[in-house]
């Protein structure tokens, strides 16, 4: 009986070894790239926003009259009155984007937007000298109509999220109005003066922004950007009587400047 369970034994030990020859080798199953999000390349969007700070008007007026023995007569001023401003805006942006192995983004922005960033001041006021009533009403105000930037944008990008720092140029149109009327008694009109003034102006612009890409081409962002449109004059005047020894000048600016904060969206290609 010992010599059976030997032998079977033998053929057991004999067997295992040949089964385990034929059996295939465990494989891995092949491991699926990891897609790794990259902000390289161009873009198109569209934004709305809302801004504002304020107009600032310096003026300034001089007159100087000579007089015979004597020091000449000097009579002049000068100071600066401010609007604030505010309104909503809309518009569109184009760019490109580079994006670095470690991550820093590089590109640039163009930006355009029509805009109702606007300020007005109305008023009015009555004098009584020696039982006349003299009115006066007047009024004032500007308005941001467009606008637009050229600006370099340099940030982080973590996979799908892009923070990033932006600088450049600015331009905008900016429209400036204001009237004065002067009424005497009995509502007789006696002055109306009247000015309108619109032109371009350019300037600078900073300010930061982050992005989300939340879906393979598309990406939402949201963006502050402080705009200074620089100072242009509304008019200026100049008289200068040589033979009566009198001289004079006057002149009013407008200093444009706001704040702004946008929301919108990117499809890049």
């Amino acid at each position: 009986m010992k010599r059976v369970f030997a032998g079977a034994a033998l053929l057991i030990g004999a067997a295992v070894p040949a089964v385990a020859a034929d059996m295939p080798y465990p494989v891995k199953a092949p491991v699926a790239p990891v897609h790794v999000f990259s902000w390289t390349g161009f873009y198109v969007g569209a934004n709305v926003g809302f801004g504002g700070d304020k107009f600032d008007y310096p003026f300034q007026a001089t007159q100087r009259q000579l007089q015979a023995e004597t020091d000449p007569l000097v009579a002049s001023t000068a100071g600066k009155f401010s609007l604030t401003s505010s309104g909503f805006f809309g518009g569109g942006q184009a760019g490109y984007n580079y994006q670095y192995n470690g991550g820093f983004v590089v590109g640039i922005e163009t930006d355009f937007q029509w805009s109702g960033i606007k300020g007005r001041f109305e008023g009015n006021q009555t004098l009584n000298n020696n039982g006349v009533t003299t009115s006066a009403a007047f009024g004032t105000g500007s308005e941001v109509e467009w606008f637009g930037t050229i600006r370099g944008r340099l940030g982080y990008a973590w996979d799908r999220v892009f923070l990033y720092g932006t600088g450049g140029g600015a331009y905008g149109r900016v429209n400036t109005n204001g009237n004065f009327t002067l009424t005497g008694p009995n509502g007789v009109l006696g002055q109306v003066a009247a000015v309108s003034a619109g032109q371009t102006q350019w300037g600078w612009t900073a300010g930061a922004g982050l992005e989300y890409a939340f879906a393979p081409q598309w990406s939402f962002k949201t963006e502050y950007l402080y705009v200074d449109l620089g100072r242009s004059t509304l008019f200026s005047t100049a008289v200068n009587d040589v033979a009566n020894g009198f001289s004079s000048n006057s002149s009013i600016a407008v200093d444009t400047k706001f704040h702004t904060m946008k929301a919108g969206v990117n499809y890049r290609f």
